[in-house]
């Protein structure tokens, strides 16, 4: 979930995603500042990362495959897995 114009009382443009287990925690004590725990679905694991200043994007994109991994069937994940 991208939030471009941010969303409730985080003004700052973010994103939402699914995270396998653990990785919520271990995100936000590892840069408290990037990552944070979102409303709604926070309680389920995912994790909200700040899109503001400067963005790691090899980091960004690890943590938008693991989220996809997260929610996606085996089938989607083995065509990932072996590419196109």
């Amino acid at each position: 979930m991208l939030w471009i114009d941010g969303h409730h009382d985080h003004s700052f443009p973010h994103l939402w995603c699914a995270a396998p287990e653990g990785a919520q925690s271990a995100l936000i004590a590892s840069d408290p500042a990037r990552y944070f725990y979102p409303p709604y679905v926070g309680s389920r694991g995912w994790i909200g990362v700040r899109l503001d200043g400067q963005v790691d994007t090899e980091e960004l994109n690890e943590i938008l495959e693991d989220a996809y991994r997260s929610v996606a069937s085996k089938r989607l994940i083995a065509e990932l897995d072996t590419g196109p």
